[in-house]
C-alpha cells in the first residue's frame, strides 16, 4: 500500500487505484496530449508536479522557442497544466528541467541544461516560492568542474544535501556527481569520479544505503530507445562501479560474439539495438509505502507520435523496478498498461 506521508522531494503517496496506461498520449483535464518530456516527477505538498519541455506543434527538439511547463495532478490521472516555469529566459535551446525543494531555505530550485548557442553547453539555476513558479533565474552558468555540461539532473539526500549528476561535452560526456552549496544555487566543486563516457540522460536515487546513477549512451531523440547502465556507490560522491550485465534495458538474450574477418578478431554485438522498452530515460521517481519505497523509472519515447507534432511524442512510465537481494536492478519490464495501488 503506498501511503501519503512525505511531502518532499519526489516521496510521493496514494490511496486508491490508479490505471498507468503507456499506450494512449496522457492528456490533461482539457484534453490537451500532455507536453513535458526530459524532465521529472515530483510529489510537493500532496500533489505531483510532471515537469518537462515543451514543443507545441514544432517538429525540432533544438527550437529557441522551446520553454518550461509543469503539470499538476492529486491522483496521477487527472492532469492540470500550470504553466510556463520561466519567467524570462534568455535567447538559447532549452532542455532538461529538474525541480527539488530545498528543506533548509523553504524554496524551489530548478536546475537546467540550456545552449546560447549550440554546442555551448551551460547549466542554469532558477529559484521560486512555489513548484509551479515562475522561477527567477539566479545563475545562468553553474560553476561545474566539468566543461560543457549536457542532461544532468538533482538529487537531495536524505540529510538534506543536495547533488547534481551529469554528462560533460567537453569531456567526451563523462557522467560524474557534484554536491551542490547548501542553497542549491550552485556546486561547490566537491565531485566524484567519471564513472562513464559517451553518455547523457543521467539520474541518480538512494535505495536503503546503495546510491544507483544510471545512464545510457549518447542518442539525440533516438527513436529505437536507449540502454541503460547501472553504476552504484556507497556514497553520493562515489566512487560509482558497474558490472558488465548491469543494464537494465537490454534484453537477457543480447549476445556478445566474436569474428574473425582480414587477418583481424572484431566484436560482433547482436541485437545492438534492441532494448526492452524503446524510450530513453529522464527520471526515475520514488514513492514511498509502508516497508520501504518503489521506484518507477520514466522514459521518453521519440518519434512515437503520431502526428508529426514532437510536442506529442509518448512518455514511458515503468511497473515498480525490482531488485535483486544484493540490491542489483533487475531489467524494465515492457507494460502497457499497469495498475498503482494507493
Amino acid at each position: 500500500m503506498v501511503s501519503c506521508s512525505q511531502k518532499e522531494n519526489g516521496e510521493a503517496s496514494a490511496s486508491a487505484k490508479v490505471t498507468i496506461d503507456n499506450l494512449q498520449p496522457r492528456r490533461d483535464v482539457a484534453g490537451q496530449i500532455i507536453d513535458a518530456h526530459g524532465g521529472c516527477l515530483q510529489f510537493f505538498d500532496q500533489k505531483f508536479y510532471l515537469y518537462g519541455t515543451a514543443y507545441d506543434s514544432r517538429k525540432d527538439s533544438l527550437d529557441i522557442s522551446n520553454y518550461f511547463c509543469v503539470y499538476s495532478s492529486r491522483d496521477l490521472e487527472h492532469w492540470t497544466l500550470e504553466g510556463k516555469l520561466l519567467a524570462e529566459q534568455p535567447t538559447g535551446v532549452y532542455t532538461r528541467p529538474y525541480v527539488v525543494f530545498n528543506p533548509a531555505t523553504r524554496k524551489y530550485v530548478l536546475w537546467y541544461n540550456w545552449f546560447p548557442k549550440l554546442w555551448d553547453g551551460q547549466a542554469g539555476v532558477a529559484v521560486s516560492d512555489t513548484p509551479i513558479g515562475p522561477f527567477v533565474i539566479t545563475n545562468l552558468s553553474a560553476h561545474l568542474v566539468g566543461k560543457g555540461p549536457g542532461d544532468g539532473s538533482l538529487f537531495v539526500d536524505d540529510d538534506g544535501k543536495g547533488y547534481y549528476i551529469y554528462s560533460s561535452m567537453k569531456e567526451d560526456y563523462g557522467v560524474r556527481v557534484e554536491r551542490l552549496t547548501p542553497d542549491f544555487l550552485d556546486s561547490t566543486g566537491d565531485t566524484g569520479n567519471v564513472m562513464a563516457k559517451g553518455c547523457e540522460a543521467p539520474v541518480l536515487f538512494r535505495r536503503y544505503n546503495t546510491y544507483y546513477a544510471l545512464c545510457g549512451p549518447v542518442c539525440a531523440d533516438c527513436g529505437h530507445g536507449s540502454e541503460v547502465q547501472v553504476f552504484t556507490s556507497a556514497t553520493p560522491l562515489g566512487k560509482y562501479t558497474t558490472k558488465p550485465q548491469a543494464n537494465i534495458n537490454r534484453p537477457t538474450d543480447f549476445q556478445v560474439k566474436f569474428q574473425e574477418q582480414n587477418g583481424s578478431i572484431s566484436r560482433v554485438e547482436t541485437n545492438s539495438y534492441a532494448v526492452i522498452v524503446a524510450a530513453q530515460q529522464t527520471w526515475v521517481a520514488k514513492f514511498p509505502i509502508a516497508d520501504g519505497a518503489i521506484y518507477i523509472w520514466m522514459g521518453d519515447r521519440w518519434d512515437s507520435r503520431p502526428d508529426g507534432i514532437k510536442g506529442h511524442d509518448f512518455q514511458f512510465w515503468s511497473p515498480p523496478l525490482e531488485f535483486s537481494t544484493n540490491g542489483d536492478i533487475m531489467p524494465l519490464k515492457n507494460a502497457g498498461r499497469w495498475f498503482l495501488m494507493k
